[in-house]
């Protein structure tokens, strides 16, 4: 196992704009960093577990999960696309928060309907496990790796948003932003959807028509 390009993978994964990221920033911005902590570290926990978890049934569940990805493909980015939508919509007054903010348990299981998440799991599992390393301790070893680089990570997004609360105090840019954010989301959705099809429904869209 490459530990070196591991964790480089993780940090690059956990760092860049994805729908967790977006989703804390927007978090940070209307509700404050203290009331997106639950988020975040359901998040982070969230991400750890499913990571893990695919790394030790990846192999007995290929068969399965690769039969099932696109239909899970389709209902997270039909979440994100839903949850882009309502975040278009909220616009607080300056000071005060649009409803309340995701829960810990909201952030856990944000994940298992975030494609990018996916895609993160199984090339994970698939590129970096070992062929001579027991499949449980590879599991261990990938989730507490993604927990302790992916959090500070993603903590950097809700930090961001706090950082940019008082420039958006006016009920203006915040709905402005608001909606860029969503936009952000909604495109992410839809460009993950377009990653995860398989290239031979691609091909066959044509014929179909």
């Amino acid at each position: 196992m490459n530990f070196v390009a591991l964790v480089t993978y993780l940090l690059v994964m956990s760092i860049t704009p994805g729908p967790n990221n977006l989703v804390l920033a927007s978090s940070g911005v209307n509700h404050g960093f203290s009331r997106t902590v639950p988020a975040l570290l359901g998040m982070s926990l969230g991400l750890s577990v499913q990571v893990g978890l695919l790394t030790v049934f990846l192999g007995s569940l290929v068969a399965v999960i690769a039969s099932v990805q696109i239909y899970l493909a389709m209902a997270g980015c039909l979440y994100l696309l839903w949850l882009s939508w309502g975040m278009a919509r909220s616009a607080p007054s300056a000071g005060e928060s649009g409803g309340a903010p995701m829960g810990f348990w909201g952030g856990v299981l944000f994940n298992w309907l975030n494609p990018k998440v996916w895609l993160m799991g199984f090339n994970i599992a698939m590129v970096f496990l070992p062929a001579k390393m027991n499949a449980w301790h590879a599991g261990l070893l990938f989730a507490a790796l993604t927990f302790v680089i992916g959090l500070p990570c993603i903590a950097l997004w809700a930090g961001s948003g706090v950082a940019a609360r008082r420039f958006l105090a006016s009920p203006r840019r915040l709905r402005v932003f608001n909606c860029g954010m969503a936009a952000m989301l909604a495109g992410t959705a839809i460009w993950l959807l377009l990653e995860m099809l398989p290239a031979q429904s691609l091909h066959a869209l044509p014929q179909m028509i």
